[in-house]
């Protein structure tokens, strides 16, 4: 569980960094979500764009994502998730 100092840490790396990926109206499927889990994998930090017309859809993508990579939603804004994984040699230091 990230503290809300470590989301804000986490968020402020994400300004520098664009989207790995764009969910279109039809939903993320099973590859989206390999390729997802594959880039965490290599990155641990990502956002997703997602065009979706409210916001429990984008939630709804966000837990799926999560659920599916084992990975922690960081922020949503606008319409783009930040998720983030450590690896198993984390290269970004997360502070208590």
């Amino acid at each position: 569980m990230l503290t809300s100092k470590q989301r804000a840490y986490l968020s402020s790396l994400a300004n520098e960094i664009k989207p790995f990926m764009q969910v279109g109206k039809e939903g993320l499927q099973e590859e989206g979500l390999e390729h997802i889990q594959t880039a965490l994998e290599a990155n641990e930090l990502l956002k997703v764009k997602v065009f979706a017309d409210d916001s429990s859809e984008l939630k709804e993508v966000a837990e799926k994502i999560c659920d599916y990579t084992g990975a922690e939603c960081v922020r949503i804004i606008g319409k783009t998730i930040i998720i983030y994984r450590p690896a198993e040699k984390p290269r970004i230091e997360l502070s208590d």
